[in-house]
């Protein structure tokens, strides 16, 4: 969510901070500051908005100093004004803060008793005043940080420099991501890695509890019990060239258009086109011994799970649940040992997820984490690793990952069915044979574009919309509601098509845009009824079905976009590309800020 970044090094601080922010635009955020030191007291620029803003106020006022932080910030305690803005702090010491610090209160009370002064409505600012505290009682940096840390409940991870002590830093992680970056004579701390690339390639990560002093010459690692410990450097894969946008208007334009090569990309790692066999990188457990997969994720990243959950049922013949992890997390649910803890995430990163994934652990599952990217932390806390080869999403509403988990998981159900041998190596030579064509497919509905925009218009002057879908198109149709409420801020909701008629059919009218997800398949003429009720009651009925299903439904259908023909098996793959460039041309014509749309962050984590 928030981003951070912490730099000591022999160049002026403050543009290489700002560079490595920009870098971390596609968290979203709505304020930004960076503090340095020279010699002299800390000095610190802060604005409301975008980057833009906070750069316009250091080209007329620019911070000196080798040593400096910077933020990002997504508000939640208190709003984005400039008062907000991180770094936080004092005379003694500035804070840069990613998370919640759910004690803040009791802290601050605490601390206004003590006679010190708070000037935010932030949380963050109980962690710089509680520094200044200690500062003052005459502890070292060092010695404040060691007392401060073991009294913040929530999550967070905290980059602080002091007043009078240039060439130092000190980090800390509890919960959300923090990494060091070891240069040469220089050191840096980062939200992630990304942030990182242009500055090092060598990373080590805090784990939970972690904190961290980092010198010019170093860093010196301490867990939650104060002992010093070692994080091991890595050499991280990402590279510090920028991700542009290219010819497009928007990243989330060029994702779109991604999705052919993302699709192939994914693919090429888990399917031999020769044999036409699924190969998993080598799993410490055994998919034929797994009695029940349990999947949690957030956001598009649940809706993939929910369309898994119908493919491990209905093709690998498994139990599979499938949960929100905001809900799963809380619900503690019973769990037999030895089934297959199933999380999916873009980043890597999202609180809810990492904390279902923990849970998991506790009841004795194998975990395996289908994630985007490298090195993130629930990468490394996994038994097992499923990558989508989706490259840095930056455009805050999912795309070309949610295909790509997508991808992934329809070969993980296939290697599953074939170890619990419910179903043959015909039937997985003509999985794979479906899946191999994806990529194909894609780049035909690409061509559509045009088609969308027109019915883009229709859309773009709804107040609300429905989408509908059956089985493992259901999801889909999801899918497609949430990334209009996402970018264009229009009402939509996903419904499987079967419950229309107990509750949403209310809602049909003339004004209202209806959206169906009707592949011809084993469900088409369920769903087909569906939609003959819904333009009895004169909804606007928007169909995405292939030639033999558009066909069916001519007569009843104002917009009809005709896909490819492919098995059903894959047929949510390519049904979430025509859903997402709707949303995105919809959200174009309404002038939204498609990239980073109102109050939505990329990575979300925290609760």
């Amino acid at each position: 969510m928030c981003g951070i970044v912490g730099v000591i090094g022999t160049q002026q601080a403050s543009p290489l901070v700002l560079e490595a922010l920009r870098r971390l635009e596609y968290r979203g955020y709505d304020s930004a500051g960076i503090a340095t030191i020279d010699h002299g007291p800390i000095d610190r620029r802060r604005a409301e908005g975008k980057l833009g803003n906070l750069a316009a106020v250091l080209a007329t006022r620019p911070l000196a100093g080798t040593t400096g932080i910077g933020h990002t910030r997504w508000a939640t305690h208190g709003a984005p004004t400039e008062s907000n803005a991180h770094p936080h702090g004092t005379a003694r010491v500035a804070v840069v803060h990613n998370g919640i610090i759910e004690n803040h209160a009791e802290l601050k009370t605490e601390l206004l008793a003590a006679g010190q002064s708070f000037s935010t409505e932030t949380d963050t600012e109980t962690v710089a005043q509680l520094l200044d505290l200690y500062l003052a009682q005459g502890l070292t940096p060092e010695q404040a940080a060691a007392k401060t840390f073991p009294r913040l409940h929530g999550a967070y991870a905290i980059a602080v420099i002091f007043a009078g002590h240039p060439g130092l830093m000190i980090g800390a992680r509890n919960g959300a991501p923090l990494a060091v970056g070891f240069g040469d004579g220089e050191m840096f701390l980062g939200s992630d890695a990304l942030a990182l690339a242009p500055l090092t390639q060598r990373i080590a990560y805090l784990e939970d509890g972690d904190w961290v002093v980092v010198k010019a010459e170093g860093a010196s690692f301490f867990n939650e019990a104060g002992a010093q410990v070692t994080r091991e450097i890595r050499r991280t894969a990402l590279t510090g060239a920028a991700v542009g946008k290219g010819n497009f208007r928007h990243f989330m334009e060029k994702e779109l258009h991604e999705h052919p090569s993302v699709l192939g990309d994914t693919l090429h790692q888990m399917v031999n086109p020769a044999t036409r066999a699924v190969g998993l990188p080598k799993l410490p457990f055994d998919l034929a011994s797994i009695s029940r997969v349990t999947i949690s994720a957030c956001g598009s990243a649940f809706y993939a799970g929910l369309v898994a959950r119908s493919w491990f049922e209905n093709v690998a013949g498994i139990a599979c649940d499938a949960d929100v992890a905001s809900e799963f997390r809380y619900r503690t649910p019973p769990m037999d040992k030895g089934g297959l803890g199933l999380l999916v995430s873009q980043s890597g990163e999202t609180a809810d997820t990492l904390a279902a994934l923990r849970y998991m652990r506790t009841m004795g599952q194998h975990v395996m984490s289908v994630v985007n990217v490298p090195e993130s932390s629930m990468e490394r806390e996994s038994d097992a690793v499923l990558a989508t080869i989706a490259g840095p999403e930056i455009g805050v509403a999912s795309t070309k990952a949610f295909t790509a988990q997508l991808a992934v998981l329809a070969c993980l159900v296939i290697a599953t069915g074939r170890a619990r041998g419910t179903i043959s190596q015909a039937e997985e030579a003509r999985l794979t044979a479906a899946l191999l064509e994806v990529p194909g497919r894609a780049a035909e509905i690409l061509e559509h574009d045009e088609h969308i925009i027109r019915i883009a218009k229709r859309i773009s002057e709804a107040r609300d919309v429905l989408y509908l879908g059956r089985g493992s198109c259901f999801p889909i149709a999801m899918e497609g509601a949430l990334k209009l409420k996402e970018i264009s801020y229009i009402h939509a909701e996903g419904y499987a098509a079967g419950e229309m008629k107990h509750g949403p059919i209310a809602l049909i009218d003339k004004n209202v845009p209806v959206i169906a997800i009707a592949p011809s398949g084993p469900l088409f003429e369920k769903t087909a009824s569906n939609l003959q009720e819904a333009a009895a009651r004169g909804g606007q009925l928007i169909v995405f079905s292939d030639k033999a299903g558009a066909a069916k439904l001519a007569s009843i259908a104002a917009e009809t976009v005709i896909l490819p023909d492919v098995d059903p098996f894959v047929a949510p793959i390519l049904y979430a590309i025509p859903v997402q460039l709707l949303a995105y041309h919809v959200a174009v014509l309404k002038g939204t800020d498609v990239d980073q749309p109102r109050n939505l962050a990329k990575s979300v984590t925290v609760e």
